[in-house]
């Protein structure tokens, strides 16, 4: 499935718009992996643990996105955003949200 931040397709039309898709997970931070970040933050540098909890958030978020998307009938999604927002202590939501729609080859 095509997935772009464009609202259009080089080379491709819409011939259909299904609607907004989205796709969504929250993700709680470890207590373990806070204290190791906390140590992290002192040195500085990249807190890979989060890094990599978020890249999996994103990607969870875009697999539900297009699974919506192809029960729409959709072959990809445009104008693609992301979000994030902070839902309690600890724990935050990564969104993921787009236009549904059919394309043909121009």
């Amino acid at each position: 499935m095509m997935i772009a931040t464009s609202p259009a397709v080089a080379g491709s039309k819409i011939v259909k718009t299904l609607g907004v898709v989205r796709g969504n997970t929250i993700r709680a931070r470890h207590v373990g992996r806070d204290i190791l970040a906390s140590l992290r933050m002192l040195v500085g540098g990249e807190i890979s643990d989060y890094t990599k909890m978020l890249a999996e958030a994103r990607e969870q978020s875009i697999d539900r996105m297009t699974s919506e998307a192809r029960q729409l009938g959709a072959n990809a999604v445009v104008d693609v955003r992301f979000s994030t927002s902070h839902v309690m202590a600890g724990a935050a939501e990564i969104l993921v949200y787009g236009t549904a729609v059919v394309l043909e080859e121009n």
